[in-house]
């Protein structure tokens, strides 16, 4: 039996049956489990949409497992642009599908839940960006990429965690900066440039924000020999630097990284235990990057309800029925990748967010 789906992807008796299990709730679709008839299914529905499958570090384990290619999310957008595929199926947030979309807009792009939104991305919206620069005239824009299209479009240059200071320091030293909208990442890139010119928007992610410095100094001291990754969006990176500064960790053992950065220093530690201070997701990566190292969440509740929103299922419903798309309006593209590029061509940015 043959299932001919309303854009007309052909679904074998047993991705019928799987796609006849979907049910959608309030946290996503559920139904289907993410087994190995499971992946074989995604496999050749990809095919037959002639689809890329990007995944996000944070998505379900399964999810990576799944995808042609797992990174952070201008990573994959970068890759997406240079696949030879007409179809991006992105398995993350919805800003980092438009991101994808910006920088391939003669793709399709889709994302497995439309609703998988972002509450870094949502902190500043085009509005709040509008009225904060009349205030800065004369000010340079830097918007981290966790934003929307609409706020890269209003934006001078755009960055990432690895190279946000990099960017920064790009810019004269006379120049007001306005930097948004992630608080603690903005804190990170005073702190090392010394910039006191530098506004930072008052945002932030609620996982990252949620690890905070007393469970790191707790896991620290029960974990003596363990290096500690963190990431800059967290809450605890200031502690975490104020443990070295005081001793009570070896300064050595302490490290501020992007995603990307992380699998770099993964596969180089020499360390048996490494803190991983991030969302919960990147554990499942720097497992596969380093096998013999003992990898422990500083905060084990530290998910992302909406990068889980990207289940199975889901990602069964988008290659059956081309769901959900994803738009950009061709001038906000057009200004939004501009933004980008001035980005990239300050400086390589390697591991994004």
């Amino acid at each position: 039996m043959t299932v001919l789906d309303r854009t007309g992807a052909r679904t074998g008796a047993y991705g019928s049956v799987l796609a006849s299990r979907i049910a959608d709730g309030p946290g996503g679709y559920t139904g289907v489990v993410g087994d190995g008839q499971w992946a074989a299914e995604i496999r050749r529905l990809a095919d037959l949409r002639n689809a890329t499958v990007l995944a996000h570090n944070y998505q379900l384990p399964e999810i990576q497992d799944v995808a042609d290619h797992v990174g952070d999310s201008l990573a994959l957008s970068r890759i997406a642009a240079e696949a030879p595929e007409d179809t991006i199926v992105f398995c993350g947030v919805h800003f980092m599908a438009e991101t994808a979309k910006i920088l391939s807009p003669q793709k399709s792009v889709l994302i497995p839940d439309q609703r998988a939104g972002c509450s870094l991305a949502d902190s500043i919206t085009a509005d709040e960006l509008r009225a904060w620069k009349d205030e800065f005239p004369d000010a340079v824009v830097v918007s981290y990429v966790n934003t929307t299209a609409a706020v890269k479009a209003l934006t001078d240059i755009c960055c990432t965690s690895s190279n946000a200071v990099e960017v920064v320091a790009s810019i004269p030293e006379d120049r007001t900066v306005l930097f948004c909208p992630d608080q603690f990442l903005g804190a990170h890139v005073r702190r090392v440039t010394g910039r006191q010119n530098l506004h930072i928007w008052a945002g932030e992610c609620h996982v990252h924000a949620g690890i905070n410095g007393d469970e790191l100094a707790d896991q620290a001291r029960s974990h003596p020999d363990a290096e500690l990754f963190v990431h800059p969006e967290c809450g605890c990176a200031t502690s975490a630097l104020y443990l070295a500064g005081e001793g009570a960790v070896p300064e050595e053992r302490v490290k501020i990284l992007s995603t990307g950065g992380m699998l770099d220093a993964a596969r180089e530690t020499k360390a048996r235990q490494v803190l991983v201070a991030t969302e919960v997701g990147m554990l499942h990566q720097l497992r596969r990057a380093a096998p013999d190292v003992d990898f422990l969440a500083v905060n084990d509740r530290a998910s992302c309800t909406y990068m889980k929103m990207i289940t199975p299922a889901a990602l069964l419903r988008c290659l059956v029925e081309g769901a959900d798309e994803v738009h950009v309006d061709l001038e906000t593209a057009k200004l939004a990748q501009r933004s980008v590029q001035r980005m990239i061509e300050i400086g390589q940015p390697g591991g994004g967010e």
